[in-house]
């Protein structure tokens, strides 16, 4: 009997290939890996020519209608306020003297450029598609020059030129431009700005900044360092 039952499923195993196959299954081969070519780098653009200034880190080449960003670092925007941190009769007025931290990045940037030639070498694009750019004016790096007077700071942990870092904590040391003003990093007053006009009161940022999440400018931390008073 056991050997009809036997005889019967080799019968059906050599009828239907599918099971046959189930019983000898083996692993399948991996998949060849065909060698690839390596992918060409990218071709950035260089822009050359006169430009206009649109803020502290932006330039416009009216010839190709196109902005540009300078690469590595931030500046205030146009109607971000910074504050003063000398403060003086607190009875009579209710906030520091308000400093245009933007208007003043630009006026700076604009300076620099004057009427020369810029050439801007493209290292990659942001978000919104515009290109970062490494730019220079009669061989002058733009963003170092930027930080130099401390009218801005750096945005990456990596920038392109390690003389950045060096220029932005000189800057800080010496309270240039920002460095000597209470003022929001850029990001968080990017985020938690309402009114981005150029009407912007200064109380608006005044109050921001009392709500602070993060510090980048020196007043701040001269101001933890303070010994605590004792006669009140």
């Amino acid at each position: 009997m056991k050997r009809h039952i036997f005889a019967a499923a080799v019968s059906t195993v050599i009828a239907d290939p599918s099971i046959a196959a189930d019983i000898i299954d083996e692993p399948p081969l991996p998949p060849r890996l065909e060698p690839q070519a390596a992918a060409p780098a990218p071709a950035f653009p260089v822009f050359r020519g006169r430009v206009a200034v649109m803020d502290g880190r932006t330039l416009w080449y009216p010839q190709y209608a196109q902005r540009v960003r300078l690469a590595d670092i931030d500046a205030c925007e146009l109607p971000q306020w910074a504050l003063n941190p000398k403060w003086g009769n607190r009875a009579k007025t209710k906030a520091p003297l308000p400093v245009p931290c933007g208007p003043l990045a630009k006026a700076w940037l604009k300076r620099t450029v004057s009427d020369k030639r810029i050439e801007c070498t493209v290292l990659g694009y942001n978000r919104d598609g515009v290109p970062l750019a490494r730019c220079a004016a009669s061989g002058r790096d733009l963003a170092l020059e930027m930080l130099r007077v401390g009218w801005a700071r750096v945005a990456s942990p990596n920038p392109v030129n390690g003389q950045y870092l060096t220029y932005q904590n000189y800057a800080m040391a010496a309270r240039y431009g920002m460095w000597a003003t209470y003022v929001l990093d850029m990001n968080e007053w990017r985020l938690k700005a309402v009114d981005k006009t150029l009407d912007r009161r200064p109380i608006a940022d005044f109050n921001l900044l009392a709500e602070r999440e993060s510090e980048i400018s020196p007043p701040f931390a001269d101001a933890r360092k303070k010994p605590k008073r004792t006669d009140r």
